[in-house]
């Protein structure tokens, strides 16, 4: 059966890779179940963008305690946090293993990865023009970060198999307003045929 967003991807574009960075969101230990299916692709994802010297960047979405953040999310989630320090809040070890360097991982403590964190400075200082978003949650952190970057200017490209939500529903729900109004979708063939081309 064809997948529901398929109609409204009518835009194709292949990332440059000279201007690109991978956004890798969330992919820890609270999510590990949600990100199990898709952790393989999401690691072919990475190791493409490596092999074409992209930069790639991690986020922790992460609440300093129970006590103090008072956000929408303690609200809305009936106070369900990932309270840093503890092993849900780290990345999953596959993806772990991933980090070559400290300035990689990006604490957030809301769904955008541009919120109150140093991304943009990041992406700014090393002349990033294009974003791939890759992760979970499809609908939560991936679609806010995504449609943040494209209302910051940001070229996006948006990962349909490498990112994942607690149903199909959603997700595809997800893909379908990215396609209309945000984001070019890919996945990993395409990033190994627009990316590695040599």
């Amino acid at each position: 059966m064809a997948s529901s967003w398929r109609k409204y991807e009518t835009r194709k574009r292949d990332p440059n890779p000279q201007n690109v960075a991978l956004l890798v969101i969330d992919l820890q230990n609270h999510f590990s179940s949600m990100a199990k299916p898709i952790l393989q692709n999401a690691l072919t994802t990475i190791d493409i963008c490596r092999r074409a010297s992209i930069p790639v960047f991690f986020t922790r979405h992460v609440d300093k305690s129970i006590t103090t953040d008072t956000t929408m999310l303690g609200e809305w989630w009936n106070g369900d946090l990932i309270i840093d320090g503890t092993p849900d809040s780290e990345l999953i070890p596959e993806i772990n293993r991933q980090v070559t360097r400290p300035d990689e991982v990006v604490e957030k403590n809301t769904y955008s990865a541009f919120h109150d964190t140093c991304l943009q400075e990041n992406l700014v200082e090393i002349g990033v023009e294009e974003v791939i978003v890759i992760g979970v949650m499809t609908n939560l952190c991936c679609e806010t970060t995504a449609r943040e970057a494209f209302v910051r200017g940001y070229r996006v490209f948006f990962s349909t198999d490498a990112t994942a939500t607690v149903s199909g529903e959603l997700h595809d729900a997800a893909l379908m307003n990215l396609a209309y109004g945000f984001a070019y979708l890919v996945d990993c063939d395409r990033l190994r045929r627009g990316l590695l081309r040599n």
